[in-house]
């Protein structure tokens, strides 16, 4: 694994590797800003976050790894960054230099992961983060006897404060490129022997040299993730033999597999540790202990969590408002100067119904998103996240889950497809079934625009609670635990059914609380916000446009003689209007909206918010665009031209005059959004988790058909309560 030294100009590869909660994802956006890329690792979906900085006049390319306890890999995550470390993806070239982030309050269990590290031989850093919380505990460091034992350089870092990154990227910039004979190994000699013999055995038999550590690996490997997987295709029955009787040498001799990692590993956490960190003599209460006193509790923990959630909706209609309105205004002025400047016709009803109308409506939602996504990434930021996980342990628990599915489901909220990304680290196989089948439950951003709004216009802005908290912001927290609620219920059903198996146990490390960092703050929130325009501008603008299509098409002349003769008494303004739902009607769309009609009437929906659903089951965000295509038809539009609330408040059912919308109507779309697999990023998410098509069919049935029932329920039993 030794490399040759590089030339100073040549870029170095860096890359980071820690525990969840060290603050290794801040110290990445740190280290390279702006200047970073966001994709998956080929033929996987674990995200791959690459950026770039520079020390005089060398470039650096840093690749930020997944979050781990372990090297040990039993689970995609970590294959992934066992993969990176070894050199063993094409794609990704291999690290000059890995930066292990510890936190230096919690050495002992951090110096596991370094102890795996640097059994690889690369060139290696030791970034000793979140200095500031371990001088609070009382701990105290001889940072260059721990250096020393080590074998590495140690860099003391407060990454969220900038502090220690010159050094840092100093220690790189020596380190790097540098031959290395600081591979070690914690084990005993025993353990060593038989690695050495499967080595040989293994790598007689295989095209290529497997690397020491894999074989290593799969000695520890009982669980049989290595050997039964595809991350190592020479494996066979006479290897695996081979295996069970080195497992049995080894217990024989005192050294069970796999509690004989364990064991060598924290005896060499213990000796490195020996004389290089002071710990008080009786453990500190933090302040982190004193507030998780509260924030923890059954009862307060709990109702803090939702009162908190309740002040974020609350705050993304009040915030809001002044940007949203500036964003109407200028989607406005756009669409009636090309209206101006093209003359009436199919390319400008194209470009000022479709193109302006539909993606800016959308647009338009951008301020509540970013709200929304600052709440999230101040949260996660000063340490609460991982509290919210274990206040829902217990809960999750009754359904079959344990805790750790509750990370990815929480980031669902954001978009059900890193949620489900993020459901790779669940070890167990049913869990991440389970969490990966429920997480499009979760009221994604896409489902934010819908909600707001519906709730804007036929949801009253009264004052409940003694007039603290608005009746549109609990309506808006309805629709939340709508899916929550449908996602426990599915949960447990799936556990009974066709996933029964014991409940996992939940173990997760609490970080300590911590200042949010409003550079890091900032950077999550403008990344997902632009994650959400991109698809705005992407997939919603091209099902737009074919939205726009097959509501304008086919389109007669007929029609509108036939409109003309028959109302003769209307003024030119009432003409076009008819003319155009009269097109719409016969148009592509509007047929299909008929022929569901039907099907949707009990729902209390018109053939037009068929249309609407139809057209959005690409991805929900469309159904915006596409009752802007519908309701902006009917004539032209200035700056004194209703909005798309006033138009679906006018509108009626043509038989009866009665209006179409009403509050259990506006209830029933928003309870079939929350609950409907309107996405298709999503399935086809599910389908590559699973290898399977089977799983995102199942999940687009179960889900449209308790969308279709709650919706169904929910008009029927509001009718009741209208006069």
């Amino acid at each position: 694994m030794n490399k040759p030294s590089i030339p100073a100009q040549q870029e170095i590869t860096v890359a980071l590797i820690g525990n969840p909660n060290t603050g290794k994802s801040t110290l990445f956006n740190a280290l390279t800003g702006v200047r970073q890329r966001v994709g998956n690792y080929p033929g996987v979906t674990v995200e791959k976050k690459i950026g770039r900085f520079s020390v005089g006049n060398t470039e650096y390319q840093c690749i930020d790894l997944p979050g781990t306890y372990s090297l040990a890999p039993r689970s995609p995550d970590e294959m992934i960054t066992v993969d990176v470390l070894l050199g063993r993806l094409q794609e990704v070239p291999p690290p000059d230099v890995v930066v292990c982030i510890v936190d230096a309050s919690n050495l002992q269990r951090n110096l596991y992961l370094v102890s795996q590290a640097l059994e690889l031989g690369l060139p290696t850093v030791v970034a000793l983060n979140m200095m500031d919380t371990a001088r609070a505990k009382g701990i105290h460091f001889d940072t260059e006897k721990l250096s020393k034992n080590l074998g590495v350089p140690i860099v003391p870092l407060q990454a969220n404060r900038g502090i220690g990154l010159d050094a840092l990227r100093e220690s790189l910039a020596a380190v790097a490129g540098t031959p290395t004979d600081n591979r070690i190994s914690p084990f005993p000699e025993a353990f060593q022997t038989e690695v050495a013999l499967l080595e040989e055995q293994l790598n007689r038999a295989s095209e290529s040299p497997v690397p020491r550590y894999l074989v290593e690996r799969l000695l520890l490997d009982t669980g049989g993730y290595l050997s039964n997987g595809e991350a190592l295709a020479s494996i066979d029955d006479a290897f695996q033999n081979h295996v069970l009787l080195a497992r049995k040498r080894l217990s024989a001799a005192g050294y069970p597999v796999p509690a004989v990692e364990a064991m060598s590993r924290y005896a060499w956490v213990a000796e490195m540790l020996d004389g290089a960190v002071t710990q008080p003599a009786e453990k500190q209460r933090s302040t982190s202990d004193q507030i998780d006193k509260v924030l923890t509790h059954k009862i307060w923990g709990t109702t803090i969590f939702a009162c908190m959630v309740l002040i974020i909706f609350q705050a993304i209609f009040s915030w809001a408002t002044p940007a949203m309105e500036s964003i109407d205004w200028a989607i406005g002025k756009i669409g009636n100067l090309i209206g101006d400047i093209l003359p009436t016709g199919a390319l400008q009803s194209l470009l000022v119904d479709g193109v302006v109308a539909g993606v800016g409506a959308v647009l338009v939602f951008l301020p509540q998103i970013f709200i929304l996504f600052f709440f999230i990434a101040v949260l996660e930021d000063c340490g609460y996240m991982a509290r919210t996980a274990y206040l829902m342990d217990k809960l999750m628990s009754h359904v079959g889950l344990s805790g750790k599915s509750f990370i990815p489901l929480l980031s669902s909220f954001a978009c059900a497809v890193p949620g489900i990304m993020a459901a790779r680290v669940i070890e167990n196989r049913r869990d991440r079934l389970v969490t990966i089948l429920i997480a499009p439950l979760m009221s994604c951003s896409a489902r934010l625009p819908v909600y707001i709004l519906l709730i804007g216009a036929f949801v009253p802005n009264t004052k409940t609670l003694g007039g603290w908290v608005g009746l549109q912001a609990l309506t808006m927290f309805g629709m939340y635990l709508v899916g929550i609620v449908a996602a426990v219920a599915v949960s447990w059903l799936l556990h009974k059914t066709l996933l029964k198996g014991e409940t996992p146990p939940f173990v997760m490390e609490l970080p300590s609380y911590k200042i949010p960092s409003l550079r890091t703050v900032v950077q999550r929130m403008t990344e997902r916000g632009w994650a959400f325009v991109r698809r705005a501008g992407t997939l919603i603008f091209a099902v737009t446009i074919l939205v726009w299509a097959a509501a304008y098409f086919p389109r007669s002349p007929e029609v509108e003689a036939q409109i003309r003769a028959n109302f003769p008494a209307l003024n030119e303004s009432e003409l076009e209007k008819r003319i155009a739902g009269a097109n719409i009607e016969q148009s592509i769309l509007g047929r299909m909206g008929h022929a569901i009609e039907p099907v949707v009437k009990p729902l209390g929906w018109d053939w037009r918010i068929g249309c609407a659903v139809i057209a959005s089951f690409p991805a929900r965000e469309v159904v915006i665009g596409t009752l802007g295509v519908i309701y902006n038809l009917g004539g032209e539009q200035d700056e004194q031209s209703l909005s798309l609330q006033e138009r679906l408040q006018s509108a009626t059912w043509p038989e009866t005059d009665k209006p179409v919308f009403n509050l259990p109507v506006a209830l029933s779309i928003m309870v079939f959004f929350a609950l409907c697999a309107q996405c298709a990023a999503t399935l086809a998410v599910i389908k590559r988790e699973t290898n399977s098509w089977r799983w995102p069919a199942f999940t687009f049935l179960y889900m449209t058909v308790l969308a279709y029932l709650g919706a169904l329920s929910t008009y029927q039993i509001g009718m009741l309560f209208v006069s």
